[in-house]
């Protein structure tokens, strides 16, 4: 085992890196999946700084659902970011060590930004319920500040919260071991190297998706529950599909977030004898979401698609001139 150790005040070995092995099982032909991530990588960059550049460029997109919508593409940006250049730099250059801190940063990135998409996702649900079972008091409550008070909550959230992750990793005795058997710095799979016990480790990682993800993923079934349940009274059959028509691109991402979401965490406590599985899983999750996210929208809202198509259509005159 190739094991880089330091010597600690108490005269014990610990490991100064860790050696990312890559997709477990697969590691003699691992390489040849660098080619779709790398694809699915740089459309999640250029279709969500596509968005950004469009809800900039036009005024009709200057609305806070579209500003939440904004936010949720900077978050789509760095989850994937977060990970994918790491990734790639292992499986096109045998690029696998990665020193403690930059391990531990990428944990606190991964479930930060991670958590940061469920509560944008949140944010959406109750725009989409006030507008659908309140459209008179929309204007007044759904306003700028309103979209600035909940994006700084959801950041201080998120950032407070994941914090201890990475903390706690830290304060782990890595004595041996130092190879994972992930593309990725895992919470879990970080400390489960570790010499001492991991048992606090394992209960705040609990506690965090339940109390976050979980919480969140409550509160978005429940606004659409309310949602359908206004709709269903609507007593024109034009109606009640005009009022569905709004929400759809969004109860489509939320759903394929929290699908996904729950198959990766079944799948992990399910321990498959196939660990390449939970690996591509948890990358995928990661990168297909942010990637999907912008298609959506575009087909499914109607303003986004005309303004996508005139700062395309801008970029093509600029580009000839």
């Amino acid at each position: 085992m190739n094991t880089t150790r330091s010597i600690t005040n108490n005269s014990r070995f610990q490991v100064s890196e860790f050696i990312l092995m890559g997709f477990p099982g697969i590691h003699e032909w691992q390489h040849w999946l660098s080619l779709p991530l790398a694809l699915l990588y740089l459309l999640a960059l250029g279709a969500n700084l596509l968005i950004l550049i469009t809800i900039q460029h036009e005024p009709t997109l200057h609305q806070p659902m579209y500003h939440l919508l904004g936010i949720l593409a900077l978050v789509d940006i760095g989850l994937p970011t977060t990970i994918m250049p790491k990734i790639l730099a292992i499986l096109w250059f045998n690029s696998k060590a990665i020193s403690l801190p930059e391990c531990f940063a990428q944990i606190y990135a991964i479930h930060t930004f991670m958590a940061m998409e469920s509560g944008i996702f949140f944010c959406m649900a109750v725009d989409r319920y006030v507008a659908i079972c309140s459209p008179l008091q929309y204007t007044s409550i759904v306003t700028e500040p309103f979209v600035i008070k909940v994006t700084l909550s959801i950041i201080l959230r998120n950032g407070l919260l994941s914090m201890p992750l990475p903390v706690l990793a830290a304060q782990r005795h890595y004595c041996s071991r130092n190879e994972i058997d992930h593309c990725l710095c895992s919470n879990l799979g970080v400390t489960s190297l570790a010499c001492d016990d991991i048992t606090i480790n394992r209960f705040y990682q609990l506690a965090l998706a339940w109390v976050i993800l979980g919480s969140d993923m409550g509160l978005v079934f429940a606004s659409y529950a309310l949602i359908i349940r206004s709709v269903l009274k609507l007593s024109s059959t034009e109606a009640i599909s005009k009022a569905l028509n709004t929400c759809s691109s969004h109860l489509i991402l939320i759903l394929f977030f929290y699908t996904a979401l729950i198959v990766v965490s079944v799948i992990h406590l399910a321990e498959i004898k196939v660990p390449f599985i939970p690996v591509l899983l948890n990358v995928l999750h990661s990168v297909i979401p942010p990637a999907l996210n912008p298609m959506v929208y575009a087909l499914r809202t109607q303003e986004l698609g005309v303004g996508f198509q005139r700062v395309l259509s801008l970029g093509k005159s600029v580009a000839r001139k």
